[in-house]
Formats: structure tokens, sequence, C-alpha cells
């Protein structure tokens, strides 16, 4: 009898093997769909084991109910990628391979035909321009438009029911768009760009990676633009990766600019139907180039050439639920098999990159001027102590925003916390609005007017009493992004200010519109979160403030000073791009802070020398390894009783597993949770110690009690 074995989009990390009919047999091939029974349902999986023959007596698999595919949708360059993650990152392939897949293809539909890019003018259609009438204008207008060379559908104004009936008629063709070439104009590399280029030409041979890391402003995109240009040249693809959704719009907008059409997005925002169809073009090789956040590593390209990622350092790029994979690390894997180079862009190199890249793993390329030849400005250590404080604003920075505004300057004042305060408070009695499902407070959101949790979305209205006392006295304590918005909207009237948040930011439509009023000047105050932060151009920008940063100094994860010192930099970044002399103020109560100061007197690079040795000295990464054991339960207590069972498991030479402990928020959306940490210097020790033990816990009873999963490389401790 022969058997297949069979993955499916189940959280069990094993495949299963089925009955596979004679007739059948031959058309099965690893990365083939097929339906089958499972349990009382059926399943869309993928093939990953060639039919073979079973020993006597296992008439107890169930059949295969049908192929799917005569060729294989998964192609083995990814196929074989899926299963290096998954056996990685300890996560069932089966997912794996279902985040892989277009949603149609999950669910078991065939693949669609990739849609026309572009459209051509037939013999037929040019004499049908000379003989239709005048009222039909829109058919006419199409004729016109192609009269003179083949147009992609994004160039032409043209409903679908025109193309149609052009199409029926045969006067218009199906044509792939025109390949365009690079836009004439295009800028002289600074000195210190061409030297960068002339030390990554020489590196094209096969596989590299080569951190790029420049000042903002430096023209890092530049040099992403001329890399790409070159994967072009020798027919190949070329992937950019951004870690946010914000960043892809302008970045497509460069790349057209430069590249016109065959340059496509990848994100989640996106549909399904359109998703697809990227995907679909980027197996065919006629997605010449596609920009996407973290998903668009896993896309099925025909001829992959090169790897971009974009702030290489953000944290965006680490999925933290489910698959929890870093897209950054499976890029640079899929490129040393490919034996193609991987770019890593950035002003604020992780530590984990800049290890690497001292050590010899990665080349390491500086750019260290700005394109416009002005220094990047200095970050001033503003002591708030003791000063008043306006809706968390002091006077010295209110005076430096108004002096920049006078000479007309923008100003932008970052804050990492939307809402109106964290805190709802009762003056009487001392109440403070908790979150019944999470150990945090609830966030007053005042234009709203509610409270909302930030960790599990639980809002309610906000109370007109003290739900404990009665009184009125509830006051709102301490600042985010709406209430800094306010504050400058009534100290300066006469401007306008434009908040940037994921509450006030709800579309690609709304960002690109702020963006535009900023770039045009008809907005003169930014406050906002991180999304100002990574790698958005405002040429009118001359001042940063940034509201507070001792939140990240009393943080407990030991990354929390690395990202802060990120922030701070990429952020201060945005100022003086243009070539304007630009000013940085950063509010603390925490001046004297040793790092801190270092971060404002020597910058982002001396503060990196710093946390290195530290690291060196407590054997944290990128001197050693780190693995998580997280375990949520309803229960108090339930799951990290379950870690104080298993911690045995993990026990290995050369590994180190420390005692269970509460997560940092234990409660979080009603599950208490805590977590088991593994270290060890040797990568191949502790995976050796996690597959061992995974395939333990999963025999185990009291492991399906509760929710558990494996966390390789976390970017998060808490």
């Amino acid at each position: 009898m022969l058997a297949a074995a069979i993955c499916l989009p189940v959280p069990l990390r094993r495949s299963f093997d089925y009955r596979v009919d004679a007739a059948l047999a031959g058309r099965l091939r690893r990365g083939c769909r097929v339906r089958v029974p499972f349990g009382r349902r059926t399943l869309v999986g993928v093939v990953v084991g060639a039919p073979r023959e079973l020993p006597e007596g296992a008439d107890e698999l169930r059949d295969i109910e049908a192929v799917l595919d005569d060729e294989p949708p998964i192609p083995a360059e990814l196929l074989a990628l899926c299963e290096w993650a998954a056996d990685y990152y300890l996560h069932p392939l089966g997912e794996v391979l279902a985040a892989a897949l277009p949603a149609a293809l999950r669910r078991g539909a065939m693949p669609a035909t990739a849609q026309t890019e572009g459209y051509a003018l037939t013999a037929a259609g040019r004499a049908a321009l000379e003989t239709l009438p005048p009222r039909h204008r829109a058919q006419r207008s199409l004729l016109q438009a192609l009269s003179t060379a083949p147009r992609s559908r994004a160039d032409l104004v043209a409903t679908a029911a025109v193309l149609r009936r052009a199409l029926d008629a045969g006067w218009i063709e199906a044509a792939d768009a025109p390949a365009a070439t690079p836009a004439s104009g295009t800028p002289t590399p600074t000195p210190e760009q061409a030297a960068a280029l002339d030390r990554l030409a020489a590196g094209d041979a096969g596989f590299a990676v080569h951190l790029l890391e420049g000042v903002t402003g430096s023209g890092k995109t530049e040099l992403y633009l001329r890399r790409i240009e070159a994967a072009l040249a020798e027919g190949r693809q070329a992937l950019l990766l951004a870690p946010e959704i914000s960043l892809t719009p302008q970045l497509d907008a460069r790349l057209r600019e430069r590249f016109g059409d065959g340059v496509h997005r990848f994100h989640s925002t996106l549909t399904d139907r359109a998703r697809e169809q990227v995907w679909l073009r980027a197996r065919d090789g006629r997605a010449r180039i596609v920009v996407g956040t973290r998903s668009a590593v896993w896309l099925p390209f025909a001829r992959l050439g090169l790897i971009v990622v974009d702030e290489e350092h953000d944290t965006s790029y680490k999925q933290q639920d489910g698959f929890r994979y870093s897209a950054r690390d499976v890029a640079i894997l899929r490129a040393q098999r490919l034996d193609v180079p991987v770019l890593l862009g950035t002003a604020t190199p992780s530590l984990e990159s800049l290890h690497n890249a001292r050590s010899g793993r990665y080349r390491h390329i500086r750019l260290q001027r700005r394109v416009h030849d002005t220094p990047p400005p200095q970050v001033r250590v503003l002591d708030v102590r003791g000063l008043p404080l306006d809706h968390g604003l002091s006077p010295p920075l209110l005076q430096a925003v108004d002096r920049h505004l006078d000479q007309g300057g923008q100003a932008l004042l970052f804050l990492n916390r939307r809402g109106y305060a964290p805190v709802l408070l009762c003056h009487a009695c001392g109440w403070n609005a908790p979150c019944t499902h999470c150990d945090a407070h609830l966030t007053l959101h005042r234009g709203r007017n509610r409270l909302i949790c930030h960790h599990c979305g639980a809002q309610q209205a906000v109370p007109r009493h003290c739900p404990s006392c009665s009184a009125t006295s509830l006051i709102a304590v301490g600042a985010g992004t709406e209430r800094i918005e306010q504050a400058l909207a009534n100290r300066f009237p006469q401007y306008r200010v434009a908040r940037f948040d994921s509450d006030r930011i709800t579309s690609h439509e709304a960002l690109e519109r702020q963006l535009a009023d900023i770039r045009d000047g008809r907005t003169q105050i930014l406050v906002g979160t991180q999304i100002l932060a990574k790698g958005h151009d405002f040429p009118g920008l001359s001042l940063v403030g940034i509201v507070s940063a001792d939140q990240a100094l009393y943080g407990t994860d030991f990354r929390a000073v690395e990202r802060m010192g990120q922030l701070v930099t990429q952020v201060a970044g945005r100022a003086g791009r243009a070539g304007q002399p630009g000013e940085v103020w950063l509010q603390t109560h925490e001046p004297e802070h040793p790092l801190l100061q270092t971060l404002a007197r020597d910058g982002y690079g001396a503060l990196c020398d710093a946390l290195l040795a530290e690291r060196r000295d407590t054997g944290l990464p990128p001197y050693a390894h780190l693995a998580l054991l997280r375990a949520e339960a309803r229960e108090a207590g339930q799951a990290l009783r379950f870690l104080q069972l298993v911690r045995p498991c993990f026990e290995a030479p050369d590994v180190t597993v420390y005692e269970p402990l509460p997560s940092g928020m234990e409660r979080r959306a009603g599950l208490a949770r805590a977590q088991l940490l593994l270290q060890s210097a040797s990568r191949a020790a502790l995976h050796r110690s996690l597959g061992a033990a995974v395939a333990r816990l999963q025999q185990m009873p009291e492991a399906r009690r509760l929710r558990w999963s494996v966390d390789v490389d976390p970017y998060d401790l808490m």
C-alpha cells in the first residue's frame, strides 16, 4: 500500500500519513495541495513526502480525497525554506506552509491567472481609430492612448467595461506592461555614496550580507535603487522589505519613479485578491520588484536576485504571536540558500547585526555624511526637574518650538504613547481606572470619551463619578499624543497641528494626505508616536522635541535602552534633512543617566559600544542565544505550575534553564501568563534542548490543558 506524508494547517508539530490511490500516485509531488479528511472536517494540506510503500497492517489510514494541483504551487526552494523555518522556530510546518500561500489557495481554490498588467493596440485597433465616430469618446481615448506604445493598466484612464469592449472587438490585446528604463536625471552619487556602491558591487558574486549603516539623510535609499537596478539588468527580481505598512507608499513611489511598472506592494491591508495577484506575479517572474512588510519574505519568486531589508533593526520584523519568525533573519537565510546578496540598511543597527559586522560575518559599509553635507542635529538633554510642565511640555521646549515656527520651520513633538492620558485618577480616594482583563490601567481617550486598554482592546465610557467613592474629582495623569496635540493647538492657534498615531491614521489615504500636507508646508507642527520615527522625509522640519525618554531608562527588558537609543536617533534624524540647521531637545527627569549622556554626547555608536560591553559581561545576545517557553491559562497559577513541571525537560549540557516566572504583565486579556527562559552560548546546544523537550511536551496531558508556545530568539522578554 502506498502512503504520502501531508502537512495540515493545525497546531500539531507533525505530518500525517494518508493512503494514496494508485491512480493518484503519479500526480503527487512535494509542494502539491491535496484535500483530505481530518477528524470530522475536510482540510487542504500540502504534500511533503512522496508516496512510499507501507508495511502490511497499515489499513487504518484514510484516503486522500483529491489532488488539487498538477504542478506544485509552492516551489521547491520555498518549500525547503518553510521546512527550515518550522524546524528552527519549532512551529508546525502545516501552519508555516499555510502562511506562505494566498488565502484562496489555502481554501483549496485553483490558482488564478495573474491579471493583465498592460495592453497594446492591434492593427484592427489602428483601423478603428480612424473610423470610430466622435461620439465614442471613451473608446477613442483608449485607442489613442495606446497608439504610440503599450501602456500599463494603471496608466489607462478607462473603465473595465471599456477595456472589455475593446478586447472583444479585437482592437487591443493583453501585453506585459512596458519595462521602463531607469529615469533620466538620476542624482549623481556623492563621493561617499560612490565609494559605498563600489564596495557593494565588489560583493556581487553570490551570497553576502552587507550592513549599510548610514546616518539619516545620507542617501541609503538611493543605494538601494542602484543595487536593484543592477539586479534588474541581470534579469533578476528584487525584494525590498519595510518594517511598517506606512513606509511602503513612499518606497513604492521612489521605485516607480525610477523603474516604472513592475513594482508591487505586498502587506496585510491589501485585499486577499490583490495579495494573490502579487503572489502569482512573483512566482511567474512578472513582478520585477516587490516592496512589502515581513510577510513578503515568503513570496515564491521565480528569479530572486537581491533582498533589501530597510530599517533592519526594527522590532516589527519579528512576528510576536503565532508563528514567531524574524523576517530579517529568514531573508538572510533565504539569500544564502539562493546564493544572492542581501542588503541591511539602517542608521541605528541592531547590536546583533553590528556584532556580526565587527566580527567579519557581515560586510560593514558606512555613510557618515548627509547628502546635503550638513551635520546631523545634536541632541540636547533638557533637565525638566522642577520646571512647570504644560501637559508634559517644558517652557524651554515650547520656546524652541515658537522660535523655529517664527523662522518658517516645522516642529515635531514625539511621544510613544497614544491617547490623552495613561491614567484616570480619583483625586479624592486614589482610585484609578483598571482593566478588568489585564494587569494594566485603562488609557483615557478624551476625543472619543472612552477608557481603552492598549493591551487587550477592552473599553468603556468615561465615568462622571468615581466608581469607588462617587467623587467628581477625576483627573487625567500623564500625557499622550492626544493631550500634546491639544496643548500645542491651544498654545499656537495660528499654526496647523497634525497628530500621527494609530488612532488618527486609520488608512493609507489618511496617511498620504497628512504626509502631503507636511511636505507642502500646510502643516507646521507634527505630534506622533513611532509612526513618525521611521524613514519619513520632511524637508521643512527643523526642530524635534522628544517629550520623554525616561520610560526606556526604567524598562526591565534588557533591550530597552538599545531601543531607546534607536528611537531617539531615528526621530532626531527627521530634522534638518534638506540642509537647514536641525535642533533636537530631549526632556528627561534623569539627565545624569550615563547611557543617556553617552547617547547625547557621543552618538548611537558610542551607546552601542557601552551596551555591547554590558552584553558580553552578562552573556546576553549577541554573545549568547535565548529562547522562551511561554504559557497562559485562565486559572491563576496554572501556567506557572506547568512551567515548573516541565522545566527538567529542558535541562541539557551548555544550556542554562532559569526558574519560571510570571510574565512582566502577568494577566493579559483574561489569561494568566508565565515564561521559562533558556540561555546558551551555543545555538546548536540550545536547539537540541528545545527539540527534545518540545517532543516530550506534546505527549504530556498537562500540555493540552493550557496554551503554550516556543519563542526562539525572542525580541521581547515581557
